[in-house]
């Protein structure tokens, strides 16, 4: 790929003496990344022309603020000028080669999905497209950016996000869906959220309960279908999945139970031959899969990258993108929650009862005793009221998330932090997370 460095000779995150300028020419690319010691930041200006990020569209003269971690792509079709201030990029250039084209020829293909649904009065033709490939070559931001376009023709698309590692509509450790209205907020890359769909994994891979990932996405893929029967818009629309990064051995399966499940009708396979012609052999005619190529600004992030990404989100769910919420923490008995966890321990076929398989006991919901050992896990909140029906639990929806930040064994009480105030919902059950916040505040 060639690109164009930025001159820059102040040291990342330190303040910039004056506003850096770049022009950017048709259908090029301005990638720069925010990192620096403390709450370092750059602030974006769209000066003249028309820019995006990630599909969404940049309003002129107005201030983008990244924070410390921020990659931001802005790509422009026309022609651009666009300011970075306040803090310096630790990297900058202009990218003169981008897949945009060939995204934007994807977006006009499942346009054509749409417009053939409405035109024929069949709104469940609409497009279903699933993302996938290996970690860290941007399926999130194809996504996002597919969705953004689909939303600025006009639709309301579902966006579906299975990637339980991160999260990109919930918390780690869930899978959800949201009907999408607007734009994602090119900031945070975050949708507005109005009754977002939610449902407990408890995991930070598949691999953890493979039986029990696969369940989750049936349950959410027939709710996806209910949803766009009763709406029309949205069915219309399309649905976009977004997948996780884990494509082999049960990864892979996985990749085909959630295409089967969906009923996808194109698979955007990224910067990956063999998943490619896998898909092609094991999904027949039914499902169009494309070789897609990733973008050059995509970067392999670390596990401490990773690490600290997924605990910002949980802290920006409880405190807010810019620190402007301000969460409740209060004592419960031991004795008033109804604690449990989805999956119990394997055992050998000769310990089961009869007629039991191994498998049933990845779904089966078993009780937790408060202890030390639940310190800093995340806990759902789910809509069950009874844990009597292990499949009722798995398939109900979440109201929300708390997390434990203290366990006092001898007054037999655990100290929660909520986004609400006391008390808990009425007969909420509460399941257990292995994804932990270290509440720093």
């Amino acid at each position: 790929m060639r690109a164009k460095m930025s001159e820059t000779t102040t040291a990342p995150g330190s303040t910039s003496q004056s506003p850096q300028e770049y022009k950017l020419e048709a259908e090029n690319e301005l990638r720069f990344e925010v990192e620096g010691e403390g709450d370092v930041k750059v602030t974006l200006i769209l000066v003249e022309g028309q820019a995006e990020i990630f599909g969404t569209e940049l309003m002129k003269g107005h201030a983008y603020t990244f924070y410390n971690g921020a990659k931001v792509a802005v790509f422009t079709w026309t022609g651009a000028t666009v300011t970075l201030s306040d803090g310096t990029p630790a990297v900058a250039y202009i990218a003169f080669e981008t897949p945009m084209v060939f995204y934007s020829n994807i977006h006009g293909i499942l346009e054509q999905f749409r417009q053939r649904a409405r035109d024929e009065d069949q709104p469940m033709k609409g497009p279903t497209c699933m993302v996938c490939g290996p970690t860290d070559v941007g399926k999130t931001t194809l996504t996002r950016i597919l969705t953004n376009y689909a939303i600025r023709k006009g639709w309301t698309p579902i966006y579906v996000d299975l990637d339980v590692g991160q999260g990109s509509v919930n918390l780690p450790g869930t899978i959800g869906a949201v009907v999408c209205e607007k734009p994602s907020n090119p900031e945070d890359n975050s949708w507005s959220l109005v009754a977002p769909l939610a449902l407990h994994f408890g995991h930070l891979g598949p691999a953890n309960n493979g039986v029990l990932y696969n369940k989750v996405i049936e349950r959410l893929s027939q709710i996806i279908k209910l949803k766009r029967e009763t709406d029309k818009k949205a069915a219309m629309s399309g649905v976009f999945i977004n997948t996780c990064g884990w494509i082999e051995s049960h990864g892979y399966k996985a990749i085909l139970a959630a295409a089967r499940a969906f009923q996808v009708d194109i698979i955007l396979c990224i910067d990956q031959e063999r998943l490619y012609n896998e898909l092609v052999r094991d999904l027949g005619a039914s499902t169009k899969v494309i070789l897609t190529p990733k973008s050059g600004g995509v970067v392999e992030r670390s596990r401490q990258f990773r690490i600290d990404a997924r605990q910002q989100r949980i802290r920006e769910y409880f405190y807010g993108p810019s620190k402007n919420l301000y969460p409740h923490s209060f004592d419960v008995p031991f004795s008033s929650i109804k604690l449990y966890k989805i999956g119990a321990p394997n055992l050998p076929d000769s310990c089961l009862p009869i007629g039991m398989k191994a498998e049933d006991n990845q779904t089966k919901v078993v009780t937790v005793q408060p202890s030390m050992q639940i310190l800093n896990h995340l806990l759902s909140v789910s809509f069950a009221q009874s844990a009597e029906d292990s499949i009722k639990v798995i398939e109900s929806n979440l109201l929300g998330y708390v997390c434990v930040t203290g366990v006092d064994t001898t007054r037999q009480l655990i100290t929660l932090l909520s986004p609400q105030p006391r008390p808990l919902p009425s007969n909420s059950i509460l399941l257990l997370s292995d994804v932990q916040f270290m509440d720093s505040h």
